[in-house]
């Protein structure tokens, strides 16, 4: 079954119509850029103009950087405070005239990653990291995806992720090894928690992984997405075929 994958991020808003069964995009995908905090209706806005650019008028999974509950999120760190309360499902439904299930994006990554990506044919704990704007995290294990906010932990004072995170290399102007050391102080944290036996990385930077991967000490075996930024729309897609949306 085809389902249309939104991935809503902190720079930007990114869909793609999506085959299920194997994974791959049915057509280029289509980003918009959020240079500026989005409100819930403009960001609804931004979604409909996806789902209208492919003429779409079946399923969408949405991708949210928050904490998801039901329909609701909870959370919004790094897009508008808005969102915080917001019935998410009724919001890009109504926008879009299309059923809707919404999921976290970093769980809407890893389920793209443990079925198509780095971790397929892997049922061991898994933990997936997206690093972007913020990091994203969930636990997969044996298929069951769960989402987690480990990029909020506290680290020397702040959240974790606003030294670990993408954003933060280029924005403190992180050679690769430093940014590295940084990673290496966070996973240590990371596997005294969850004592995962794969890591995988995801987000932009895993397609410069060769830049950064060998300074990386894991007890776990580590690799990057596959996926690249394509695994949350693909993960959206999927999810929107599995709750059948509403």
């Amino acid at each position: 079954m085809n389902a249309l994958g939104i991935d809503i991020g902190g720079s930007a808003v990114k869909g793609g119509p999506v085959d299920t069964r194997t994974g791959r995009l049915l057509a280029e995908r289509l980003k918009i850029e959020t240079p500026k905090k989005l409100t819930p209706a403009g960001m609804a806005k931004a979604v409909a103009q996806i789902a209208a650019h492919f003429k779409w008028r079946g399923p969408i999974g949405v991708g949210f950087p928050g904490v998801i509950h039901g329909s609701f999120i909870r959370t919004s760190a790094n897009l508008h405070p808005r969102f915080v309360g917001a019935d998410g499902v009724k919001l890009f439904a109504k926008a879009t005239g299309c059923r809707v299930a919404l999921l976290n994006d970093a769980a809407a990554a890893g389920l793209a990653e443990m079925k198509f990506g780095g971790g397929r044919g892997f049922s061991g704990k898994t933990l997936v990291l997206t690093l972007g704007t913020g990091v994203g995290s969930c636990l997969v294990l044996n298929g069951v995806v769960f989402p987690m906010e480990l990029g909020h932990l506290p680290m020397r004072g702040r959240s974790a992720e606003k030294r670990v995170s993408s954003a933060a290399r280029k924005r403190n102007d992180l050679s690769w090894p430093q940014w590295a050391g940084r990673l290496n102080e966070y996973f240590a944290v990371l596997e005294t928690i969850s004592r995962p036996e794969l890591i995988v990385i995801g987000g932009g930077v895993s397609a410069k992984h060769e830049k950064f991967f060998h300074f990386l000490r894991t007890q776990a075996r580590l690799v990057p997405a596959k996926l690249g930024n394509g695994a949350g729309i693909i993960g959206a897609a999927l999810h929107a075929v599995q709750a059948g949306g509403k």
